[in-house]
């Protein structure tokens, strides 16, 4: 079974808001237990989470040896005061606030640093992001400041401008990476960033009633068509699904993930894919971590 390398140990693929209000007082350990579990049945071993605000991901990193299960986490996201991300970690409005907030995740045990550099989908009209996202020279800063304090970086961002940004900078995994133009994928496919694309989360919403069918499928549709492009272009891909997003549980979100993944390359590629994704997978558990 491949890792999970893209998830949300404090969300549970229901509500999120209902489940961030379950550790807002006290960490709530039984359910990060029962969502350990979930890997464990599915048979996943290794996790990489992409945080919170709430220091449920830390207390998990705690847990995580308990169920045999190799978790990562950057501890909680950083985003700038204003711009997406607050529900996943802490904002900064300048510099050196950046600074301080990579020195603290450092200092709380974080793996990786994660960061947000644009927005996300709005599921119901395609093509369309909540934001534009930061400006380059701030991704580029960004990036570079965690590496320079000796962390590897996670940057959630979508669109061609923000991802070309990152992508330049030396982003070490691009997560979601949805619309984005040829000329980013041939570059993306060029660097050495690995592309986590978490295609459940559009695709596990066909047939839910939340959002038009319609507009779900054309935002699906385009994404797969991109990672097989970028697959046989030689992109290096990761699976992750996003799991803990809404209809994508722990455990069954990374089978989901990988289906929806193997649809895009195609079948007759499925072993050159599990290659790839297995290569991706080994860089992320030797390199991600402090």
């Amino acid at each position: 079974m491949f890792g999970e390398c893209h998830a949300h140990i404090m969300m549970d693929g229901k509500n999120y808001k209902s489940a961030a209000a379950r550790h807002k007082d006290s960490i709530k350990e039984e359910v990060i237990r029962a969502h350990f579990q979930l890997w464990k049945e599915a048979g996943i071993t290794f996790v990489r989470d992409g945080g919170d605000a709430l220091g449920v991901s830390i207390r998990a990193k705690a847990i995580a040896p308990e169920y045999e299960i190799d978790y990562r986490t950057p501890v909680f996201a950083i985003h700038k005061k204003g711009h997406y991300g607050g529900i996943v970690g802490h904002a900064f409005s300048n510099r050196q606030e950046y600074k301080e907030l990579v020195k603290k995740a450092r200092r709380e045990g974080a793996d990786f640093i994660k960061i947000m550099i644009s927005g996300l989908m709005v599921f119901d009209t395609f093509g369309v992001l909540t934001e534009e996202g930061l400006p380059e020279e701030e991704i580029r800063q960004m990036i570079e400041t965690a590496h320079e304090a000796g962390m590897k970086v996670m940057a959630h961002g979508n669109g061609s401008r923000t991802v070309q940004a990152a992508i330049e900078a030396g982003v070490d995994t691009l997560e979601h990476g949805n619309y984005l133009e040829r000329e980013t994928l041939d570059l993306l496919a060029e660097s050495r960033t690995i592309w986590i694309p978490t295609l459940a989360p559009v695709g596990n919403l066909l047939g839910c009633g939340r959002f038009p069918d319609e507009a779900v499928q054309k935002i699906l549709k385009r994404q797969m068509e991109h990672i097989r492009y970028a697959f046989e272009k030689g992109a290096r891909i990761g699976l992750g699904s996003d799991s803990g997003a809404y209809r994508v549980p722990h455990g069954q979100g990374l089978l989901d993930e990988y289906n929806w993944v193997k649809e895009a390359v195609g079948p007759k590629q499925e072993m050159l894919l599990r290659e790839r994704l297995a290569e991706a997978e080994a860089w992320i558990q030797k390199k991600m971590k402090q």
